[in-house]
Formats: structure tokens, sequence, C-alpha cells
């Protein structure tokens, strides 16, 4: 065993211990599927990163992304908190201010715009829900017909059930059957845009994302997110990369959104996290968000 650079970054905060906690092995040479797998099952976090070095002559570096219960194509935080981490430790990308992440779903472009990472929206591909699974999801979620506006399957590597709820405060008082969820294997996403007379959130409310939004800078948002992956070991993630890079796609697209927002994630577990979503006059859809190292050491393995 080796001790190797590691660092524990928060993603998609300004403020530390409110986003989603990433850990980050600067160095994975040499180790195996095995060996990564069990690591990532003993931090419990929801991804760890591996650093290699890049197979593809335009990538900066290459990372291999583990849940809990296993290896993932892409995911949206694991990409900013893998780069943060990266440039922090001394990695100069080939062209400034852009850098290419080489992962399993392929390269993946990220552009600095200050201290913030965003990364490009993958392709994403979307169909209908079956109906059956649709009404078997809602039923765990505890939700009536009426109180979903529209459903996709999304796929950008993860594949989500996406479900618009009619406002932001549905999805916070969801309380999900989460065995039932992991019975299913079906990741879901929701998500709720803010009512009018929401638009300052959480000021009068007294229960805890209140108080967490109340510790922090983090703005105000346009859209109330969620994310239940308990197929992957996961129950609730606090904030979710590649859920909002494809909500973004399909709500944008459908109208429901507009070209530039800020989505709010994980105030039902205490957080406070912002993810900042653009679509350019391309049409490419941008995703980003801030983050901060918690942790800097080593580690054994």
């Amino acid at each position: 065993m080796t001790t190797r650079p590691f660092k524990q970054v928060d993603v998609f905060t300004s403020s530390p211990y409110f986003g989603n906690p990433l850990a980050v092995v600067l160095d994975g040479s040499g180790l195996d599927d095995a060996a990564m797998q069990r690591f990532a099952e003993w931090t419990h976090l929801s991804e760890t990163t591996f650093l290699l070095p890049p197979t593809h002559a335009e990538a900066d570096y290459r990372v291999r992304i583990f849940t809990p219960g296993g290896e993932l194509p892409f995911a949206g935080h694991p990409t900013l908190g893998t780069c943060h981490a990266w440039l922090q430790a001394g990695g100069k990308p080939r062209v400034a201010d852009r850098i290419v992440q080489q992962c399993a779903a392929g390269l993946v472009a990220i552009r600095r715009e200050g201290e913030r990472l965003t990364f490009a929206a993958p392709p994403m591909r979307r169909s209908a829900p079956s109906p059956t699974v649709l009404a078997k999801v809602a039923a765990a979620l505890g939700l009536k017909a009426q109180q979903i506006i529209a459903a996709q399957m999304l796929d950008n590597g993860p594949v989500w059930l996406g479900l618009l709820l009619r406002d932001a405060d549905t999805v916070l008082a969801l309380k999900p059957d989460h065995r039932t969820l992991r019975e299913l294997g079906q990741k879901v996403g929701v998500a709720g845009i803010p009512a009018v007379e929401d638009a300052q959130p959480l000021i009068a409310r007294s229960n805890r994302e209140a108080r967490a939004f109340a510790r922090t800078n983090e703005a105000p948002a346009g859209l109330e997110v969620r994310a239940f992956a308990a197929p992957i070991g996961i129950e609730e993630d606090p904030v979710t990369g590649s859920f909002n890079a494809s909500l973004a796609q399909w709500l944008i697209a459908e109208g429901q959104l507009p070209e530039r927002y800020i989505a709010a994630q994980g105030q039902s577990l205490g957080r406070a996290g912002r993810v900042h979503v653009m679509r350019d006059a391309d049409g490419q859809v941008w995703v980003g968000g801030d983050s901060i190292t918690c942790i800097d050491g080593g580690v054994t393995l």
C-alpha cells in the first residue's frame, strides 16, 4: 500500500460543509477496480474519484468515478470537484481557462469563470417513462398524479427519472420510501419552481433548510431540486450535477425555465447547494458551481 495525495472537496457551495462532499485520490495509478470500489464504499460519500494520466491526446487528465454501489461513466459534482482538486494540486491545462476531462463517458469540457468552474453538459437522451414505473415511483414518493406536471427518462450516462412537480414546497415536503425505490432500481430526481410569493426563499421558514440558508451567503434560487439514488447506495444525494444537467436541457428546451437560472438542492439534508445553469448562443448547456477544499493530506491505498 502507498500513501497517495488526497483531498476532500465540498462542491456546489462557497461555504464549507453546505454542499456535496467528494473524495479525490490525486494519484490512482496502480489501483485495480476492486481497490477503488472498496475505498468508495469506505468513504460512503456520493462519489469518490481517482485521477489517472490521460489516454486521449486532447485530455488534461483522466478520472474514474465510483459511488458506494459501483462505477459511473459520468457525474457532475465529481467533474467539478475533481477539476478543482487537480488545479489546486498544480495541474496545468493545455489551454488556459479550459480543461478537458477524460472519463468513461468521453471528453468533458470545463471552463473557469473566475473561481467558479462550469462543465459542458454532455449529450442527453430523453424519453417517456413507462406508465407502470411512473405510477410505482409516484406512490413511493407519496405523490398524487395531479402533483406531477411532467415526467421524462433522462440519460447522460447516469439515468434518472425526472419529475417536474407543481411547486418547490411539494418538492421539499417529500418523504420517500427509499426501500421501495431501491427495489424498483430507479434513480429519481424531482424539481419544482418556487411560487411567486416565495421569491425570497426560506425567509419565513423555521425548518432546517431555512437555518442552513441563513448560515450561508448563497444566492436565491429559481428551482428547487432533490435526487434520490437508493439503487446505488445513496438515499438522497445532497447536490447532483448530472441530474441538474439533464434537467436543464429538458426544461429549458420545453420553455419551463429561462436560459439562465440557479437551482437549489440539499435543503432537506441541511445543505445549501447552488447549481448555476446557462444555455449559450450555440445551445450548449453549462453547469457550474463553487468548490472548496475541506481536507488536504494523504491516504494509504
